[in-house]
């Protein structure tokens, strides 16, 4: 893993419990994507949410950013957000895993 994304999601307060089992529904479409090696969804208040992925190149990267869950997103936007997605690409400088 040496790249990843992070997305932050603000949702509207009377749709956040429909953006909270979007994104627990979400990980199955992850587990489908062959290039996404870790897929993170997570709440941190009430209304703000996020992913965090990693992949080991860019064209796994650009594969998921064009893939179902990011559609699905993209979707949501319109109506359940309160505004769009902000999705940071980054590097990662280090990996633990047990």
């Amino acid at each position: 893993m040496k790249i990843g994304l992070l997305a932050r999601i603000e949702a509207k307060p009377e749709y956040a419990d429909e953006v909270e089992a979007m994104l627990r529904d979400a990980v199955a479409l992850a587990e489908q994507e062959q290039h996404t090696v870790t897929w993170f969804s997570f709440r941190q208040d009430a209304t703000t949410f996020g992913v965090f992925d990693t992949f080991n190149d860019e064209q796994g990267r650009q594969s998921h950013l064009e893939g179902k869950i990011a559609a699905a997103l993209m979707g949501a936007a319109q109506t359940m957000l309160s505004s769009p997605p902000v999705i940071t690409p980054v590097d990662l400088l280090g990996v633990k895993i047990s």
